[in-house]
């Protein structure tokens, strides 16, 4: 496993990269929100957040518990610069294709390391408690401290 793949999620997600207050009027506006925290955060070109679009259509990101991952196609991997997460939430929600969105974490990673990213989040988030504070998170350290492995998991 490289450096890179080994990454704690809070080491991933820059504080350019979260919204802690969003609204958007679609699952693709939310998807380009996702994806504008990746572009600040410099980990990908723009055409990443097209190819995150275009792995919506043909595959949903959506993960229950009001949280989508968009993340890129392979096609689009040339675009990705580093491994990186960005983390939007919408208090309000968002219509994604029928169910309700409130967090959507975009992710952007080289080679295979989005598996490793989708593991790691997916454990966290299996958790409804965590799940749930980090739909309700107001601000960057507390989505910070919620990311961070508690050492008894490791």
């Amino acid at each position: 496993m490289s450096d890179e793949e080994s990454k704690p999620l809070h080491e991933l997600l820059a504080e350019a990269s979260i919204n802690l207050d969003a609204s958007a009027t679609s699952r693709d506006d939310a998807i380009r929100q996702a994806g504008a925290g990746l572009i600040a955060a410099g980990s990908v070109d723009p055409a990443y957040v097209d190819a995150m679009i275009d792995r919506e259509n043909s595959v949903s990101t959506f993960m229950g518990e009001g949280v989508a991952i968009p993340h890129g196609t392979l096609a689009a991997k040339d675009s990705v610069k580093s491994d990186a997460l960005s983390m939007v939430r919408f208090p309000a929600g968002v219509d994604w294709d029928g169910n309700d969105v409130r967090l959507a974490f975009g992710i952007a990673a080289k080679g295979n390391g989005h598996i490793a990213l989708l593991s790691q989040l997916a454990s966290i988030l299996m958790d409804p408690e965590k799940a749930e504070a980090l739909r309700n998170a107001t601000t960057t350290a507390r989505v910070y401290e919620l990311l961070t492995p508690d050492p008894e998991d490791e």
